[in-house]
């Protein structure tokens, strides 16, 4: 048999998680696209070789969460002056009156590109699927198919008023399904009442199973202790056996619980064996704002997600919008921050904090090899 030949051979390359210049340098073998091998030294030929001179080679940055339809509109058509999270989406539902195709794939193809020159490669977004016309969703599903050769793009069927805040929302989230959404999503703290937000988790759960769709849910973003989906979510993950297909973003209310039922809590989520993303740089930004003080950090609990060995990933939610008139796509700037906000500078936390932007965010986007 004749030697493996690669396509790219990276020689002397140093991977995440080591922390001395020359501590195993590694040479890393590819064909056809995928990493084929990983050794001290591989001997067999290559096309092409290049030499790391023992810098860091990283998985590709994964932005877990992002709104792209939203992107690049801050100040339209006027500023978040309290900060909230509410006013934010009162201003959005006066932007997105005045949406066009071609406004929507604009903003979400710049905003695209500049996450490609920071080495971001997969994207989950959102997209706003409570206006009728649903023209963000086609903008966005036309940009999948328009960035598939350098960017994964999955589109998430967001019901930003709530699924039965409205008449027609809960046949326009179905509708986007059948158009191409990846993932169905859902916002139950936002609904009327406790009891619509338990009977909206549960649509979620059937329109994935009918759509045979991935499941991310905006859950308990709020400073209510009392908001408390995300036992709702669980418990349906560990009914329909979906696990791993369920993402719960945000869930800041986790941070406020009381610790006595955030224990008992845990233990349904390692039933679970749901995935969680954070987004440090608009949680610490939007929650917290009717705090005097102690002010809350408005973050979940990231660090003890992470110490029970559940999926976290961070995601960036907003870029330039209504909700957050910063940002630009930066996957370290949002790692840099869960390190600061979830208090994670231990030597091992840091490197989970790079995975939560890598390899975590992959599982969480149910990534394969092909």
């Amino acid at each position: 048999m004749s030697p493996q030949t690669y396509d790219l051979l990276i020689r002397s390359s140093k991977l995440p998680g080591t922390t001395q210049p020359t501590e195993q340098l590694v040479d890393i073998g590819i064909k056809d696209g995928l990493i084929v091998a990983i050794a001290p030294t591989l001997k067999e030929p290559a096309t092409t070789e290049l030499d790391a001179q023992g810098k860091l080679v990283s998985p590709s940055f994964v932005e877990s969460h992002i709104h792209l339809d939203s992107a690049l509109t801050a100040g339209e058509p006027r500023w978040n002056e309290s900060g909230t999270l509410f006013e934010g989406i009162q201003i959005w539902g006066e932007r997105k009156q005045n949406l066009t195709l071609a406004d929507v794939k604009a903003r979400a193809l710049a905003t695209l590109k500049q996450q490609a020159t920071q080495g971001v490669l997969f994207v989950r977004s959102h997209v706003d699927v409570s206006e009728p016309q649903l023209i963000a969703l086609q903008a966005l599903l036309e940009v999948k198919e328009e960035v598939k050769d350098w960017m994964n793009l999955q589109v998430v069927a967001f019901p930003q008023d709530g699924i039965y805040s409205k008449l027609e929302n809960e046949a326009l989230l179905e509708k986007a399904l059948e158009l191409g959404a990846d993932v169905v999503g859902g916002i139950p703290h936002y609904e009327f009442t406790r009891e619509d937000g338990v009977r909206s988790v549960h649509r979620v759960f059937e329109l994935a199973q009918q759509y045979n769709k991935l499941i991310d849910i905006h859950c308990d973003e709020i400073d209510d202790e009392q908001s408390r989906f995300l036992e709702v979510i669980a418990a349906c993950a560990i009914r329909t056996g979906l696990g791993s297909r369920v993402t719960a973003s945000h869930t800041t209310a986790f941070g406020s619980y009381n610790d006595a039922y955030a224990y008992k809590l845990m233990g349904f989520l390692q039933q679970a064996q749901i995935n969680f993303i954070a987004n440090p740089l608009i949680n610490i930004t939007l929650q917290g704002r009717t705090d005097t003080y102690p002010k809350r950090r408005g973050v979940t609990r990231v660090k003890e997600l992470w110490q029970q060995e559940l999926n976290v990933s961070f995601g960036h939610d907003c870029v330039q919008d209504p909700w957050y008139s910063l940002g630009t796509g930066n996957m370290l700037d949002v790692a840099f921050m869960g390190v600061h906000v979830c208090q994670m500078t231990g030597r091992a936390e840091i490197d989970g904090c790079y995975e939560m932007v890598t390899s975590n965010g992959a599982k969480t986007l149910n990534l394969q090899a092909d």
